[in-house]
């Protein structure tokens, strides 16, 4: 299908952007019409494009309950990325990230409850190197970090909104400018790190996963140390210009985590 990638323009400035009010954001938006190709088939692997497509049934019924999600979910997680990796280590931050397309009551209604409607890196170089050093295992040389976010789908399928990921293969550097995410929880102090956002280049190579269901996860890169895998991925969320107009708004939820591949 061809829809539209919400890239962000190159000001010269330094850009910021705020997981709850938007009105905030300093990043300019530049959309432009990009081929996205299906990958449900197969084909992508982790350390080539820098994403996969996996099936993974949680025990976790009802992803809207902040304490069974906590309790099991962050374990779930951990599991699968050491399957997935071979990684000895891997540590899951955080308890995941509800989201809702705009078309849903809840979009905005939770804290960082709205998609990302703008092509993004979640951490930059530095930031990843800062948070890998902030959760290693103590006591043990570390050979590799790689970062990963894991995506589901809660609402059944088709998503109007759904996640479009970036074959890492056919990002440059140059693509890739740092920005400032900032965390505004109402009730609590901002606190930031450094993100990247994406500048618009032909050469992309856009990808998505159709007519997901709960027993699927879309795990993808944010970083690795090891310079012959995949470096990152962005990703963004978009219009699906095929789904139908009374299919369910998106929900989804997010994690992230860390994997470390330990010296003997």
């Amino acid at each position: 299908m061809e829809a539209a990638i919400n890239y962000v323009a190159r000001t010269g400035e330094r850009m910021r952007y705020f997981a709850n009010d938007h009105s905030r954001d300093t990043v300019v938006v530049a959309a432009a019409p990009m081929a996205i190709a299906d990958a449900r088939d197969g084909g992508t692997t982790l350390d080539r494009q820098g994403f996969v497509l996996v099936r993974h049934v949680s025990a976790v019924t009802d992803f809207a309950d902040a304490a069974a999600v906590a309790a099991t979910h962050p374990d779930e997680i951990a599991g699968l990325l050491r399957r997935l990796t071979g990684a000895d280590h891997v540590r899951v931050t955080g308890n995941g990230a509800l989201r809702f397309a705009e078309r849903s009551d809840l979009s905005g209604a939770l804290d960082n409850s709205r998609p990302a409607r703008f092509a993004h890196v979640d951490i930059s170089d530095a930031t990843a190197v800062q948070f890998s050093g902030r959760s290693a295992p103590e006591g043990r040389r570390i050979r590799r970090v790689a970062h990963y976010n894991v995506w589901r789908a809660i609402s059944p399928p088709p998503q109007d909104v759904p996640l479009a990921l970036c074959d890492a293969r056919s990002v440059a550097p140059e693509d890739l400018i740092a920005a400032d995410a900032i965390f505004d929880r109402p009730g609590h102090p901002d606190w930031s790190f450094e993100g990247l956002v994406v500048a618009h280049n032909p050469a992309h190579r856009w990808h998505w996963f159709s007519d997901l269901d709960r027993d699927q996860a879309v795990v993808f890169k944010t970083w690795d140390s090891d310079p012959a895998a995949a470096h990152c991925v962005p990703h963004v969320a978009f219009d699906n210009p095929d789904c139908p107009a009374d299919a369910p708004p998106r929900a989804s939820i997010e994690m992230r985590a860390i994997a470390y591949w330990l010296e003997d």
